[in-house]
């Protein structure tokens, strides 16, 4: 089969094809979920999947390659093709998404030489064996050779960040070098100039809005003069940032501005279809003065939520799609007041009619049937280790002369703790001397005397007299995915000085939380049951839990502060109360039938020792 773009229209084989594409990134979803989250897209009406691909999860050091597990790319694009759908491809290399560090590598900028998205040798050469390693899976995926991918994008959003053409024509030589042959494609705001300066005549040109269609389209027909119109991100909905409200656009508003795309003769890419989670440390941040680290949850108020079920805004779009595009029948399960579960198509399921716990549903639709849920499981955590008690475990030292970043350290994300001998009898007042990237808990001899912020913009603290040990924890708790600060090093930026007089001889190490030290959780596990009914941290505490089933759940932390979550050894990621998430996602395929652990590592103090297993989550927090 051929793919092409015609005068108007994309052209399928010769003839006019409108493509009507949903954003899933297989990188935010358990890779047991992808085949579910696929066949839901094609439910909604849809025929094409899109996909970022996020550099640097494939390759977290120099070196390094990865396309396993969850980074099996492949098997998804298999998936896709197996549903009988088209696939678009958005290799970047720089991806945004609200991803760490925008997807690229943070090794790549290590050293302050390479540019960053420009035409300089390092960085090109560094792309240049990203799509190398690339190439044998996207290749032979090509639908010219019987694959699922019609579109491959070059760039992302290039207009909204530069305009240097011999970068893009330089990115675009090297796709066509590692031999992808369908039409390429770039995107951007149909906003000022910035169409015209993030392409090439050679790319074709498509939009990202999520409101006023009609006017975006006119903007981009100006832009893009002949060929099919693209809106290749349609915002149905946003991020969320912590300490922000949560974001929500009303599905009659968003199905009416799709339905003007369609009407309009346009294509679509709907941002996001499913949005999943940044499970682990991999959620990005904005900087546009004052940090802003994005929440766990990447749910973006989707037709399908965290959990992969359909919502209102799953059956307003897929009303308005088939207006234009043959839909396929849905599953009872799947309709209205259905349980979101593929295998249970029995009407009396779907309209909500009880299941005793641990029965069976019915499948009929390819997928396996599922034991109906049981309770909300209440879990107490009932063995502690101040986080002191495990550093063997998760530490391994190394001395400098003064704080060196993580980047130094070869640490992409997570937590860093950094450690030095003061003789301070009389106290005195601690400085960064640039910046403290992201947040640092400031401890003397095991006792927290304070919190520096980077989006309080804090960089001075009050010691106590001290004569002993000093140390800070500091955690990224994003790097930053879009704009000029793009690339920055993580950790204690410009030193630190007590009354203006440097530190030196520091011990740095960071912590092997992601995934978890094996030798830290069997530790955990050894230790006695406690009494008591509250944290004081740092700290780690572990629960077990039994489950006759394994769907979907979510872990609610209420009367917690600040930390990150573990389900047996799999990281759920940040936790924090100033909201607006109040529970982390946890994908049915982390759980089993029978014991069960979670482990929590709590920064500051929890009112309580009790977490609960959750069938649906905590929407308490403030909507838009």
């Amino acid at each position: 089969m051929r793919f092409a773009i015609g005068d108007s229209d994309f052209l399928l084989d010769g003839e006019p094809h409108r493509v009507l594409s949903g954003a899933i990134h297989y990188f935010r979803v358990h890779p047991d979920l992808w085949q579910d989250r696929i066949r839901k897209a094609r439910l909604m009406g849809l025929n094409t999947i899109e996909t970022y691909v996020a550099w640097n999860a494939h390759a977290p050091q120099p070196g390094t390659f990865s396309l396993e597990g969850g980074l099996d790319l492949g098997r998804f694009l298999d998936l896709v093709a197996a549903e009988g759908m088209h696939a678009i491809v958005r290799p970047g290399p720089y991806i945004c998404a609200e991803w760490s560090n925008g997807g690229l590598p943070y090794w790549l900028f290590a050293d302050g030489t390479v540019g960053v998205r420009r035409n300089e040798p390092g960085f090109l050469a560094a792309v240049r064996d990203y799509l190398e390693q690339l190439a044998p899976v996207l290749v032979p995926r090509q639908i010219d050779q019987g694959g699922p991918i019609v579109l491959v994008q070059v760039e992302n959003e290039y207009g909204a960040y530069g305009s240097d053409a011999s970068y893009l024509r330089a990115l675009e030589q090297m796709h066509r070098d590692v031999g992808l042959t369908v039409p390429f494609t770039s995107v951007d705001q149909p906003m000022d100039t910035m169409l015209e300066d993030g392409s090439l005549p050679s790319l074709h040109k498509t939009g990202s809005f999520g409101s006023r269609s009609k006017e975006r389209l006119a903007r981009l027909r100006q832009a893009q003069p002949t060929g099919p119109l693209m809106c290749s991100e349609f915002w149905d909905g946003w991020f969320d940032s912590w300490g922000e409200h949560h974001h929500t656009t009303p599905a009659s508003a968003s199905a009416s501005d799709l339905d003007d795309l369609l009407a309009a003769g346009g294509s679509v890419n709907v941002y996001m279809f499913h949005g999943g989670t940044n499970f682990g440390f991999t959620n990005g941040a904005n900087d546009k003065g004052v940090y802003r680290p994005i929440a766990t949850s990447y749910d973006y108020d989707a037709p399908l939520d965290e959990a992969g079920r359909p919502t209102a805004k799953f059956h307003a779009f897929r009303s308005v799609i088939e207006r234009y595009a043959p839909v396929p029948p849905l599953p009872a399960s799947m309709q209205p007041g259905g349980s979101g579960v593929l295998g249970e198509p029995d009407a009396s399921v779907a309209s909500g009619a009880s299941v005793a716990s641990g029965a069976s549903v019915a499948s009929g639709d390819g997928l396996e049937a599922r034991p109906a849920p049981a309770a909300d499981v209440a879990v107490r955590l009932d063995r502690v280790a101040p986080l002191r008690a495990l550093l063997p475990a998760l530490t391994a030292w190394s001395t400098h002369d003064e704080p060196p970043t993580f980047d130094a350290l070869g640490a992409a994300s997570g937590f860093v703790l950094y450690r030095t001998e003061v003789d301070l009898p009389d106290g005195g007042v601690l400085t960064v001397g640039t910046e403290v990237r992201d947040r640092a808990v400031v401890s003397v001899d095991g006792v927290v005397v304070g919190v520096l912020e980077r989006e309080h913009h804090d960089r001075a603290i009050a010691l106590p007299p001290v004569t002993g040990t000093l140390e800070l924890l500091v955690e990224d708790q994003g790097r930053v995915d879009y704009g000029p600060r793009i690339g920055e090093p993580k950790g204690l930026i410009g030193g630190v000085a007590v009354d203006g007089v440097p530190l030196a001889r520091w011990s740095a190490s960071p912590l092997a939380l992601d995934p978890i030290a094996p030798a830290a959780l069997d530790q955990l596990a050894a230790l006695e049951t406690s009494d008591g009914d509250v944290l004081a941290g740092p700290v780690l505490a572990a629960g077990s839990f039994d489950l006759t089933s394994t769907e979907d759940r979510y872990l609610s932390l209420d009367g917690f502060r600040k930390g990150v979550a573990w389900v047996n050894g799999f990281c759920l990621g940040r936790y924090w109360s100033r909201g607006p998430q109040k529970t982390l996602a946890v994908p049915g395929p982390v759980l089993r039938t029978g014991r069960n652990e979670v482990v929590v590592f709590e920064l500051h103090a929890s009112a309580s020792r009790s977490v609960c297993m959750l069938l649906e989550p905590d929407l308490g927090h403030t909507e838009a």
